[in-house]
């Protein structure tokens, strides 16, 4: 008989969407799940260089997890798991990963933005080992412990789920994801590993609740590509500039843009650091084959030389796809309108938005500014082209009742949505308090069991 205990600690990511940090204690073996940023804390996006800012300060403004509750959690940190390459999921790993003698581990696509986040790095030096798992595969951590990834789909090429295999159960790491049964770079979800693992026994899920409180199931990509082609081909644009904005992580929806522009008959122009740096690694791995003539271009001389050449040619030969879709000041998009760029709008140019507008005041304001100057410019403005990458109340159902989970744990949220997950685990028969339960950064859950 030995007395094992398994300690869920939520480190960030439990009162909001981003930071995300969550730490597993098994008899004094400890795994990291993420090391994540919240971006709108210093309204910052995927261009924003942080590599100069020092740790304590950025937990101070809340723009990364406080791990300081790990010097109370006694154990040895053994690796560091990554679901995927969003920054509210890897941005802080060059602040805080040197404080743990582990490896990080992650997907190929993964480990290679890692790579890129630790070599811009200039505060600190990130010199922990990084070691690629890929989906479908499993590694002995400890003779204990045993990590497994399942393929999922979400927004960013190479999201898996964790799974750590302990003496105790299984714990599901379930931060982010969606089930796209039709995806336009990449597999399906693994469903077959899925329910095998509410048949062995899962002790635990942390799960997102980021998009609990939207009804049905969240759309496959296949709809956002669809939903784009009708924006582009559909629209009177023979004789005008075209321009696509959308996360620059998001690679099967710049993957559907650059196939447009080819039946549109254009060159297919990425720019932006961000669309180099995303686009670029998904290229080079061999996740995604764009066409042939599809250029890239992220230096800011550079993007002027481009734009000089669009304006000298003509711009209805080119399809450009550039990072500001937020309206975020210093982005492609926002330089552009701003006459901070040789381009020039004129009346009827199109601008196509394929990424809604992040949920928080000043994302509202900003885009709201940055419409406002297209229209005075006489641009047309199209909305819609997108669907999210995150599970619906009836995805969320799905996984529950596959996974099994004796316990709950909802996270990557605030209060509101993580309430909301509470919700619909009680109508699947859970018990708050009971085998769901709500934690704050900075709180731990404890499992106790003989064996």
């Amino acid at each position: 008989m030995v007395d094992l205990q398994l300690e869920v600690v939520a480190i960030g990511g439990y009162e909001e969407v981003g930071r995300n940090m969550t730490a597993v204690n098994v008899d004094g073996e400890i795994i990291i799940f993420d090391m994540g940023l919240k971006l709108d804390r210093v309204l910052i996006h995927e261009d924003t260089d942080i590599s100069k800012m020092h740790s304590l300060n950025l937990i101070e403004m809340g723009v990364i997890p406080d791990d300081t509750v790990m010097k109370n959690i006694e154990g040895e940190v053994k690796a560091i798991v990554v679901s995927h390459g969003h920054l509210d999921h890897i941005g802080a790993i060059t602040k805080l990963a040197h404080r743990y003698n582990a490896p990080i581990i992650g997907t190929p696509y993964t480990i290679e933005l890692i790579k890129r986040e630790i070599l811009s790095e200039k505060k600190f030096d990130v010199r922990n080992p990084l070691v690629t798992l890929n989906a479908k595969e499993s590694i002995d951590l400890t003779p204990n412990l045993t990590l497994e990834f399942i393929n999922i789909t979400h927004s960013i090429p190479d999201s898996v789920l964790p799974v750590l295999h302990t003496p105790y159960g299984a714990i599901v790491y379930g931060n982010d994801f969606k089930f796209d049964n039709f995806p336009v770079v990449g597999e399906r979800p693994d469903y077959r590993a899925i329910k095998k693992l509410g048949k062995q026994g899962v002790l635990c899920m942390i799960s997102e609740s980021t998009r609990v409180d939207f009804e049905g199931k969240t759309p496959s990509e296949k709809v956002a590509s669809d939903l784009l082609k009708n924006d582009l081909l559909g629209a009177d644009n023979q004789s005008n500039a075209v321009i696509v904005t959308t996360f620059s992580s998001h690679i099967a929806r710049i993957k559907s843009a650059t196939e447009i522009a080819e039946k549109m008959g254009r060159i297919p122009l990425l720019i932006g650091r961000s669309m180099v740096k995303y686009c670029g690694i998904a290229e080079d791995i061999g996740i995604v084959k764009f066409p042939e003539n599809t250029r890239m271009t992220g230096d800011p001389s550079a993007v002027d030389r481009i734009f000089r050449q669009i304006m000298k040619e003509g711009k209805e030969n080119y399809l450009l796809i550039v990072t500001g879709h937020q309206g975020e000041d210093g982005a492609v998009l926002s330089r552009m309108v701003t006459d901070k760029t040789p381009f020039k709008f004129e009346k009827y140019d199109q601008v196509v938005f394929s990424a809604d507008v992040i949920p928080n005041p000043m994302n509202a304001a900003q885009r709201y500014m940055l419409e406002a100057r297209l229209k005075r410019l006489g641009v047309r403005i199209f909305k819609g082209a997108h669907v999210s990458g995150h599970a619906s109340k009836e995805d969320h159902r799905d996984m529950i009742r596959w996974v099994n989970p004796e316990h709950i744990i909802p996270s990557h949220g605030d209060f509101n949505l993580t309430t909301a997950y509470a919700k619909l685990t009680e109508e699947e028969g859970y018990r708050l308090g009971e085998d769901v339960h709500l934690l704050r950064n900075g709180q731990s859950l404890k499992f106790e069991r003989i064996i």
